[in-house]
């Protein structure tokens, strides 16, 4: 799509780029000013600080400097559990001869994507319609003072990047107006972007075509969707068991959805994706079999797979799904959260230099932890009779053959046994070696994730402490980045950073909402329609949707409005599902309107690319068959909790509950409304349409099973 719209785009800039020439720089390495990234709090910015290039940080006076000097920027945007980050740091920006070029003919400004995500959106989309080529990290851009591209790409090669650098810089100096022009090309072809065609007439056939186009390139033999390199895409996987909930009580069923969902999640949980000694999901697969990992762990990728994993639990009973959503959420319990409540970032790729170091064995390695029969078991279930995995000469623990396959003399009561003890001996074994750099830093937006997950987890599995987890985040959340009714995005060290981004409302008052359905607090809710309110009034398009960035955020060369999920979901998306939900719960039709507005105005993509935009075609869904609302009130005890439990059990996306104690009293109107009565009483509704209240059980569930 980006590249049918960027025709327009001067592209004879890249080629008088490739022949201009720059005379001879200097060898010595003189900066002319120090290095401010080590005033940041950013770990990858604070990776950096001591590079001998003139590193700033994005901000006024930064950019204004550029003007000062009339020199171009050049923008390196990453992250710091990134590979190829590290590779071209190393060879480019510890080095004083490419550092002296730098310095000499640009003002250099670093960027944390994760910290800055609106500048990240800008300009790999500005990438993808100039090079004509998918983005990544390291993202370079040369900018001109005005933050307008002049010439992108991604990781360069130290002396490729040398060349780049006198050729960008010599293009600047001697193409003032080619490069105008480029730059108002470009921002038309953003703004294009953006601009989907308007409809008032939604219907459901977009869901029936992103299932159908799912199925297309569904790889039947090792899940997931498309070829290598593999990206869990955890969103796909949420529509097919949702279409198969949807069908379960018709007939056929749709039992192919299923089977997607199902092979995909099995075939990740066996392979390399997936960390079989501490648990938790890597980043992706560079092959089609989810056999080898980059190794980075990301917090948003493993809370939205915790999530699929908890729910495929839910509706299948299958204790794989079971077991690998518990070592999940206790991996991120364990490694992710702050003792003050908050989850951090990531961790790294790399240890002591080497990607993947941290994880990978060598034979004698394994030989020298376990006894005779724990080896025996270990390394035919993990494949180490096989040839080397990674790089040919070292094993990356993956699943090779099912369990009960393995011809032993051993009792099959005691494989299981050894299995598990020398997975514990390896574990402890790999702890001892120089671990990977974890980002501490807290984001908003993931972490909302992460709360909804657990709390969606904490019911799917029965944990009361995973939801005492996503309490926590929550509680941290709010003492330490809502000020003033509104949220900051990022906190490090102390301190609370840049103005939050749609996603940090949106995800936040999604897990909120996920967390009410475990248990309730007045305040939660409170905070939810806050959170929610400010959505409307800071970031909705007057033609409909939601940009990223609020309306009084800082000024950038374009606006993104995302509509199509990504690595996690679209902010749209879960805005327009949170809409919807508390619509209907607070009986709020201004709430329920905005979600209208939304999905009119990106009624066009929808139609267009329909499996690239679930989460707003989960909106969509809700919007058309408004979810089924299950209020209960009574008082604190085991009948609530047995009505709770009984609402609350299996696989059922479409059915949000409530369970408030009798002497909750500050409640909202519609909430209000749905008073206690006697001992306990539940008020089934249909979007705000509620049937008669029901105090006797039996009634209860056999309403619930119409």
């Amino acid at each position: 799509m980006l590249l049918d719209q960027c025709q327009d785009i001067e592209s004879r800039t890249f080629i008088l780029i490739a022949l201009s020439l720059r005379g001879q720089s200097s060898n010595c390495y003189s900066p002319t000013m120090p290095n401010k990234l080590s005033k940041e709090t950013s770990p990858y910015l604070l990776q950096h600080a001591e590079n001998p290039v003139d590193w700033f940080a994005w901000n006024e006076d930064s950019l204004q400097l550029a003007f000062q000097k009339n020199k171009p920027i050049l923008l390196s945007i990453g992250y710091s559990a990134c590979h190829w980050c590290h590779v071209m740091a190393h060879e480019s920006f510890e080095d004083k001869a490419t550092a002296t070029l730098m310095n000499d003919l640009f003002i250099n400004i670093k960027v944390d994507r994760e910290e800055r995500p609106d500048i990240d959106k800008v300009y790999q989309t500005a990438h993808q319609l100039m090079a004509r080529a998918p983005g990544g990290w390291p993202l370079t851009v040369f900018l001109t003072p005005n933050q307008l591209p002049i010439f992108t790409g991604t990781y360069f090669p130290r002396e490729l990047f040398k060349q780049i650098l006198e050729r960008v810089e010599t293009y600047y100096q001697s193409n003032a107006i080619n490069i105008k022009k480029q730059g108002q090309e470009l921002q038309k072809a953003l703004q294009r972007l953006d601009q989907t065609e308007k409809s008032s007439k939604l219907t459901l056939e977009p869901l029936k075509e992103a299932r159908r186009k799912l199925e297309s390139i569904f790889d039947d033999k090792y899940g997931g969707f498309g070829s290598a390199p593999k990206f869990p895409h955890p969103t796909h996987i949420n529509s097919l068991l949702a279409a198969w909930e949807k069908s379960a009580k018709k007939e056929p069923p749709d039992l192919q959805s299923l089977f997607m969902a199902s092979l995909t999640l099995k075939r990740m949980g066996e392979g390399g994706l997936y960390d079989h000694l501490k648990g938790g999901f890597f980043r992706y697969s560079v092959d089609q079999h989810w056999s080898i990992p980059h190794f980075e762990k990301m917090l948003y990728d493993n809370a939205t797979l915790l999530s699929s994993y908890s729910d495929a639990h839910a509706a299948t009973d299958e204790i794989l799904f079971k077991q690998i959503a518990i070592e999940t959420a206790d991996w991120i319990i364990d490694d992710m959260q702050d003792e003050k409540g908050g989850y951090y970032s990531a961790i790294d790729a790399d240890s002591e230099g080497e990607e993947g170091k941290y994880y990978v064995w060598t034979q004698n390695q394994v030989k020298d932890v376990l006894n005779e029969d724990e080896h025996l078991i270990a390394s035919k279930y993990f494949g180490l009779t096989n040839q080397p995995n990674f790089e040919q000469k070292t094993w990356h623990l993956q699943k090779s053959i099912p369990l009960q396959e393995i011809k032993t003399s051993l009792p099959k009561n005691q494989i299981n046994k050894k299995l598990e003890s020398g997975k514990a001996k390896l574990l402890s074994a790999r702890e001892q070696r120089i671990a990977p750099q974890k980002d501490k830093k807290i984001l908003v937006s993931w972490n909302g994730l992460t709360i909804k997950a657990m709390a969606r987890a904490a019911r799917n599995l029965d944990r009361p402490d995973l939801a005492q987890s996503a309490t926590d985040a929550v509680d941290f959340i709010r003492s330490r980045l809502w000020k003033n009714g509104r949220l900051l995005a990022v906190y490090k060290d102390g301190k609370a950073r840049f103005p939050a981004y749609l996603d940090d409302y949106a995800f936040l008052a999604a897990g909120l909402i996920e967390l009410l359905q475990y248990r309730w607090r007045s305040e939660d809710l409170a905070l939810t329609y806050s959170l929610m309110k400010v959505v409307l009034e800071q970031f909705e398009d007057a033609d409909g949707g939601f940009f990223f960035t609020s309306h009084d955020h800082e000024n950038l060369i374009h606006r993104p409005k995302q509509l199509a999920d990504e690595a996690m979901p679209s902010g749209n998306g879960i805005s327009a599902q949170n809409f919807i939900i508390l619509g209907h719960l607070l009986g709020d039709l201004d709430f329920i309107a905005a979600a209208k507005r939304a999905l009119e105005a990106s009624s066009s993509a929808l139609k267009t690319y329909p499996e690239a935009h679930g989460s707003m075609l989960e909106a969509l869904q809700s919007l058309v068959h408004p979810p089924e609302l299950i209020i209960i009130r009574g008082t604190q005890g085991h009948k609530l909790n047995k009505w709770k439990q009984y609402v609350s059990t299996g696989y059922q996306p479409r059915r949000k509950s409530f369970a408030i104690s009798s002497e909750e009293t500050n409640l909202p109107e519609f909430l209000a409304q749905r008073k206690p009565r006697g001992e306990i009483v539940a008020y089934i509704c249909q979007g705000t349409n509620c049937k008669a209240p029901i105090t006797d059980f039996n009634q209860f569930t056999a309403a619930l099973n119409k």
